[in-house]
């Protein structure tokens, strides 16, 4: 069987997102399958942040397996990478991994990671063939809002249009200092112009001290009644520590607006960060594991304090 690596079209989103749900609903054991993930979505989100960056499998002039790549500046990750299930292993999950790594190389990315499964095997191995390996594990933690008021914090969506683009640099500075070129740019602009939620910020004497993006409701990676903090992060300077706590106020209180649970991951390298949110009630829903190139830690380390999990 021949199988064509080439970009996804438009069209074919339907088919990759049903493929995404089969195959994880499949390997999980979901009774039914095509209702994984119920109606948050990934497929289209991702695809709209970046067209260009999302690799699609054929075979026999179908779809049968695709991978979304996220460029964040000088990091990048992938996933989720799928495969119909009646074509595992048949290497077309390595078959999409090859032209993955190049883009990477292309965008300049110094560190690339991903997020899979701790307790396969398969999926170990496959990513150690191409250089990545588990790190830490990264669980994802939920709890109903407990805080109404998150004192002084900013919508991304409420800024004047000549706002925007310096708040987006301080952005950029903010987790410039955490890991250097570090850029959240495309994920604010694209839960912005699709509408997915919101970003919240806490500002400074001009600066950006910590924002997150957040996911809200159906047709986002959150799902209804979910706010899905898909990146945060704060300012690594004194205080960093009552900041983090300021963030989650406010997270909470953005999350209790909008009449839903708060959901984020957090990197088990981020110690602080975790053992932080265990002490505000947070629970676990899921364990994954960070694999990360040539097994180096990137920003992923003590001190920092990120919520993200590369899904």
């Amino acid at each position: 069987m021949e199988i064509t690596i080439r970009r996804l079209r438009k069209d074919e989103l339907h088919d990759a997102d049903r493929i995404i749900r089969l195959a994880f609903g499949t390997f999980l054991g979901v009774p039914d399958p095509a209702q994984t993930f119920g109606d948050s979505d990934i497929a289209y989100t991702r695809y709209e942040a970046d067209p260009d960056a999302v690799l699609a499998a054929e075979a026999e002039g179908k779809l049968v397996g695709s991978n979304f790549v996220t460029n964040w500046g000088s990091f990048g990750f992938f996933g989720p990478l799928t495969v119909e299930p009646k074509l595992w292993n048949q290497k077309v999950a390595q078959r999409l991994l090859e032209p993955t790594l190049e883009m990477f190389k292309s965008w300049g990315c110094r560190h690339s990671g991903l997020f899979t499964f701790s307790h396969s095997p398969t999926h170990l191995a496959l990513y150690q063939k191409f250089g990545y390996w588990a790190r830490f594990l990264t669980p994802v933690m939920s709890k109903q809002p407990a805080v109404s008021d998150g004192g002084p914090y900013t919508c991304f969506s409420k800024l004047a249009a000549h706002e925007k683009e310096a708040v987006l640099s301080a952005c950029r500075e903010t987790t410039g200092k955490i890991d250097d070129g570090l850029d959240l740019s495309r994920e604010i602009r694209a839960v912005e112009a699709h509408k997915l939620g919101d970003t919240i910020l806490l500002n400074h004497d001009s600066k950006v001290t910590a924002f997150a993006v957040c996911h809200v409701g159906p047709r986002t990676e959150a799902g209804s009644g979910v706010c899905y903090v898909k990146f945060g992060a704060v300012r690594p300077e004194a205080g960093a520590q009552n900041t983090f706590e300021r963030l989650l106020d406010s997270c909470e209180a953005f999350a209790a607006s909008k009449s839903a649970k708060l959901v984020a991951g957090v990197n088990l390298s981020h110690h602080e960060a975790y053992r932080t949110m265990v002490g505000r009630g947070f629970r676990t829903d899921l364990i994954g594991v960070a694999m990360q190139e040539r097994n180096e830690p990137g920003y992923k380390r003590g001190g920092v304090y990120v919520l993200d999990d590369w899904r």
